[in-house]
């Protein structure tokens, strides 16, 4: 199970609460990948809510820019418990892999690593579904392959769980134009499992940006609807892993 946090986190083992780098300020860049992405899922009825509230009882005013706050506390309404908080992180965890073309591909080069001529699933949780979409964009990262190889020659199947592939704004940043379909080779089949309470995928599937995919949308309780564990201990995860629909 290939792990790329220590990437991101620039060389610590873990992505925990105390030592998340994306809890801190962000870059001016930053901020407007944000609040696009956060426009992308937040309902007029949720930002007209957040529009009415003053700035003092919205969160954390002096870390992140006002816009910002307005906008997750929009996010927090549909998503109560934290919810835009959470979004915003991982958010600019997905940033940092998308912009940072030398980091990408040592993430991908890591998980290539643990792809075998043998294997026949990639299954990708949250940016972990982004980096699997993308091994199959980015084929000349490795040498001796061309343009169009899938990364396992016996990849038979991609699974993708808790996915932000659905936001717009993370197309966007992939060179993805609007109205352009999600696509993989015609032999590998894509099953895309998703909570929609689940806060990073908007609460919906990718059936819309992705012709010929399965969605399967899964409850993985109030505590943590993201959870990777909840997610591959899902019904339509087990199935497809034992080959069958999910």
């Amino acid at each position: 199970m290939p792990q790329w946090t220590s990437l991101l986190a620039r060389g610590t083992d873990r992505l925990g609460p105390q030592d998340d780098p994306y809890s801190a300020a962000m870059t001016p860049a930053e901020e407007q990948f944000i609040a696009e992405a956060l426009g992308d899922v937040v309902g007029p009825q949720d930002l007209a809510y957040a529009e009415e509230q003053p700035l003092a009882v919205l969160g954390p005013p002096k870390l992140w820019p006002p816009r910002i706050t307005r906008l997750m506390m929009a996010y927090d309404h549909r998503f109560p418990g934290g919810g835009g908080r959470f979004f915003v992180q991982r958010m600019r965890e997905v940033r940092s892999y998308l912009t940072e073309p030398d980091l990408a591909v040592k993430v991908r080069g890591l998980v290539r690593d643990h792809i075998t001529p043998t294997t026949s699933m990639v299954i990708g949780h949250s940016l972990g579904s982004v980096i699997a979409y993308d091994l199959f964009r980015n084929e000349d990262d490795v040498a001796g392959q061309t343009p169009g190889d899938v990364p396992g020659p016996a990849i038979h199947t991609l699974i993708t769980c808790g996915s932000p592939l659905g936001i717009p704004s993370v197309r966007r940043l992939m060179n993805i134009e609007d109205g352009s379909h999600l696509l993989l080779p015609e032999h590998v089949r894509w099953i895309n499992v998703y909570d929609p309470d689940d806060v990073v995928t908007g609460g919906a599937g990718l059936r819309l940006v992705a012709p010929g995919l399965v969605d399967a949308a899964v409850r993985n309780g109030a505590g943590d609807p993201h959870s990777a564990v909840r997610y591959l201990r899902s019904e339509p995860v087990a199935r497809a892993v034992a080959g069958g629909r999910p």
